[in-house]
């Protein structure tokens, strides 16, 4: 069986994240984006922890199924901030749980370092090696990812804190880790030019902070899987065997793709950034180095090289942002939705539109313009504006940006916090879309 798999979600009980994130909401969206498995999220946190084990139930296969037989896979971002080598690290890593019994003992070692009940993704001060090691004595069931490595505040490769290789990070335990996650401003491609990296898996989530359409499965990972089992899932993590490919979105889309002071309103390429002496021409600080720039500071092959054993990926952004484009109208209009429901109708699920329905299906629900745009993201066409220091990258339309919503501010304004800020969007009535009649 082929699965659409998104791994790397919160809770409504992590910061900055919708109000809204409940199971049901997660399942009902998951099955509109087309994904077949989601991570929980935030398994550690008590509020969230009583929910999971109301909303599903385990049948010994590891996968836990809604009511209505959807399945999760336990999941938990966590957040290690301490100090090695006399540098600040604060790295982030994707934990995969088998059971309830493995969750409630990985949440009775975490309460032991510090407190669990303040955010979905609770900090503690633990080293990585440290950390694996502890999770490898409750279970080596337990997987362990670091997420969106290159990620300038909070990764394993980050400018900001990270470290130049998987064994500095790890030491010893780094024989635990198996594979790593891309992040929104990379793609494999560019994980490619790093030799020391074909041993691990690449695989891409979308570490949603909502269920909306144009977040939750963003990036996501395909599973060839016998049967949908814990065991086997873990088996393609670790061996390769069953992990198919990745959808990723275009790493220019990512917050963090080039250099930059986005409160100056200064991007650059890498290139650019030398030239300035890694400084910001406006405030003469330093610039927030970008993904890009650190691929090309740690990479040892050139552009385009790759190991023979390098998995297949596909590059497109949400149809949301698509519809935003053509029709110049923010993603939560209604505007938006009417058209996205209508566009939905040519296939079973939005990967189905964006990903196979042939254009005389789709010119069929949508005009030439619209339908060209779905055709060119999927063939990895659509021009993007770079995202950096915290922006979002921009799809452009012959050289245009799509209409501009005035966001509110995020929660928290630190650069160190603004990657982790998802945008609050309003509630869609079923009425105003049409999906009432999806469901």
């Amino acid at each position: 069986m082929r699965i659409i798999a998104d791994l790397h979600l919160h809770s409504r009980y992590s910061r900055a994240c919708s109000a809204e994130l409940s199971i049901p909401n997660l399942e009902k969206w998951a099955k509109v984006k087309g994904l077949g498995l989601l991570g929980t999220g935030d398994f550690s946190h008590p509020e969230w922890q009583k929910e999971l084990k109301k909303e599903l139930k385990e049948d010994g296969t590891g996968i836990l199924k809604t009511k209505d037989g959807f399945p999760f896979v336990l999941q938990n971002e966590i957040s290690l901030i301490y100090t090695q080598k006399y540098k600040g690290r604060r790295i982030h890593l994707v934990v995969l749980a088998p059971s309830f019994e493995i969750v409630d003992k990985i949440t009775e070692y975490l309460k032991s370092k510090g407190r669990v009940d303040y955010d979905g993704r609770p900090m503690f001060n633990i080293p990585c090696s440290e950390f694996v090691e502890a999770l490898m004595k409750i279970s080596e069931d337990i997987e362990i990812i670091p997420a969106h490595i290159w990620t300038p505040w909070f990764s394993l490769f980050g400018s900001k804190s990270g470290f130049d290789s998987v064994e500095e990070c790890f030491g010893d335990k780094a024989k635990y880790i198996h594979a790593l996650e891309t992040g929104l401003s990379s793609d494999p491609e560019m994980n490619w030019r790093l030799s020391k990296l074909d041993k691990y898996r690449l695989v891409s989530f979308s570490d949603s902070h909502s269920f909306w359409p144009w977040r939750i499965g963003r990036e996501s990972t395909v599973f060839e899987l016998k049967e949908l089992t814990y065991n086997n899932l873990i088996k393609a993590l670790r061996t390769d065997e069953g992990l198919v490919e990745t959808i990723e979105v275009d790493p220019n889309y990512g917050k963090y793709h080039f250099d930059g002071h986005r409160n100056c309103g200064i991007s650059f390429s890498p290139e650019e950034s030398k030239k300035h002496n890694g400084m910001c021409p406006v405030c003469k600080r330093p610039l927030t180095i970008g993904v890009l720039n650190r691929v090309d500071e740690l990479a040892d092959r050139k552009i385009g090289e790759k190991s023979k054993d390098a998995k297949p990926f596909k590059k497109i952004i949400p149809l949301h942002e698509i519809l935003s484009l053509v029709l110049k109208s923010g993603m939560a209009t209604k505007k938006v939705w009417v058209k996205y429901y209508e566009i939905l109708k040519a296939g079973k699920n939005e990967f189905d539109i964006l990903l196979k329905v042939p254009k005389e299906e789709l010119i069929k629900v949508a005009d030439e313009k619209m339908v060209d745009t779905i055709l060119k993201n999927r063939e990895g066409k659509l021009e993007i504006k770079p995202g950096f220091d915290g922006e979002y990258g921009v799809p452009l339309l012959n050289g245009e940006e799509a209409f501009k919503e005035d966001k509110p501010k995020p929660a928290t304004e630190s650069k160190q916090d603004s990657e982790l800020a998802a945008e609050p969007q309003e509630p869609v009535k079923k009425s105003q879309t049409g999906l009432g009649d999806f469901f």
